[in-house]
């Protein structure tokens, strides 16, 4: 190879290299727009801005949203827990005034009635009449005695004084009566509801003497189900 053809080898060489050179600088010296274009023109450092930014406030946002359902259930627990207490402690106030007027009561009991009748001679207008005695006497559940009567302990009770014996609970003075029609039924019967769980003196018209349920006293009142049926005992 002569000296005029490495000579022009090498400039030739030359200018490549550094027309690659000036390619490489110009794409460095390219803005980040150029390269990786940000939404309205922004450039690398304030997009990362912006991403900061509502990267922040995501987190801030994710943990106030996150505070506030962990504190809601705090709040219904305390919620749930102060209306659970205030019923608890009205319960308690009950059941305990019902034992105070149970212990202090000294007058007969169903036994003693049943012992010595006041009304040997059974009527359905007298069981009326003396049912009628204990209105206003207040409901305690188990009650057998005016202190405070649930709705058989009432039953029971009236029943007693005419020297009746019943037993203290729904389905048993149901199973120990004899059904009746209702065209048939008279004050002084008693009503017994389908699913046994109440009951009273049938009082015609459509109306029930009872002991309702806690918090009620002994009243007349419609009867608001027709799901009854009427019994007779001691006739």
């Amino acid at each position: 190879m002569n000296h005029s053809t490495a000579s022009w080898r090498r400039t030739f060489l030359n200018l490549g290299a550094m027309t690659a050179a000036t390619a490489i600088v110009a794409t460095l010296a390219l803005p980040g727009t150029g390269i990786a274009p940000v939404a309205n023109a922004q450039t690398n450092a304030s997009a990362e801005a912006v991403a900061q930014l509502q990267a922040t406030a995501s987190q801030k946002l994710e943990r106030s949203t996150l505070s506030a359902v962990a504190a809601a259930p705090a709040e219904a627990s305390r919620a749930a827990f102060t209306a659970t207490s205030a019923a608890e402690l009205r319960r308690i106030q009950l059941a305990a005034a019902a034992a105070a007027r149970v212990a202090a009561w000294s007058g007969p009991r169903v036994n003693d009635f049943l012992a010595n009748p006041p009304y040997p001679n059974f009527s359905l207008d007298q069981v009326v009449q003396v049912a009628l005695q204990y209105q206003g006497v207040p409901y305690l559940f188990g009650g057998a005695t005016p202190a405070g009567f649930d709705c058989s302990g009432y039953l029971q009770y009236v029943y007693a004084q005419f020297g009746v014996a019943l037993p203290h609970g729904v389905r048993g003075i149901a199973a120990l009566g004899t059904p009746i029609s209702r065209d048939d039924a008279r004050p002084g019967d008693i009503v017994i509801f389908n699913n046994m769980s109440h009951g009273g003196f049938y009082m015609g018209g459509g109306q029930i003497l009872d002991a309702p349920f806690p918090g009620r006293t002994v009243s007349v009142r419609p009867l608001w189900t027709d799901a009854y049926y009427i019994v007779r005992i001691g006739i």
